[in-house]
Order: structure tokens, then C-alpha cells, then sequence
């Protein structure tokens, strides 16, 4: 069934990227907020957004990139004040090490 299902996607969403992302790597994802559109000072220079990383320690929350996307159908995209992210980290599994279960109180 999952067969049938994967080629029917393929079928019908052929411009898009998978839509069922599978991993295979370590990966955490955590939530973010945009908290600034940062204009740039010279013409020339591309528009920044501010990021602010809610799982972060404070002084190291906000995080700053170029306000540029890939949207689903390939052309640029640009974040708005107060999206909700999700920002995933990915590793490749030779530099992890095993961590022993969380243990409850």
C-alpha cells in the first residue's frame, strides 16, 4: 500500500520536493520566532532577518541571516515579522556519541 501511495506522489506533486522527509541522520528540531526585519544600510546589500531561538541559552537566542528562502516552487521567497520556524539540526552519526536515557525524578 505504502508503494502504491508513494508512486501516486510522485504522480501528482512532481514540481515539488518530497513531501514526506525522511531521515537519516542525528536530528533535533527546535522553535523559532522572527524578531526583526533588519533593512540593509547600503543599497547593494541583501535584507537580513533577526531570528530569535526559544530553546537557546539568552545570550546566545537571536541569530541573524540573509531574508532569502527557496519557496516549494523553486522561486524566492522572504520571512515576515513573528513567523513561527522550526529550525532542524542535522549531524552526520560518525561525530555523535551514545548518551544515556533520561532519567526522571
Amino acid at each position: 500500500m505504502s508503494e502504491l501511495i508513494a508512486r501516486k506522489e510522485q504522480r501528482r506533486f512532481q514540481r515539488y520536493p518530497k513531501l514526506v522527509w525522511q531521515r537519516n541522520r542525528p536530528w533535533k528540531t527546535i522553535p523559532a520566532v522572527v524578531s526583526k526585519i533588519l533593512k540593509p544600510m547600503v543599497a547593494d546589500q541583501p535584507e537580513k532577518v533577526e531570528i530569535a531561538v526559544v530553546a537557546a541559552d539568552d545570550l546566545f537566542r537571536e541569530i541573524r541571516i540573509e531574508n532569502t528562502l527557496t519557496g516549494i516552487d523553486g522561486g524566492r521567497v522572504s520571512l515576515t515579522m513573528g513567523a513561527q520556524l522550526e529550525i532542524t539540526f542535522e549531524v552526520e552519526a560518525k561525530y555523535t556519541v551514545k548518551s544515556p536515557p533520561l532519567t526522571t525524578a
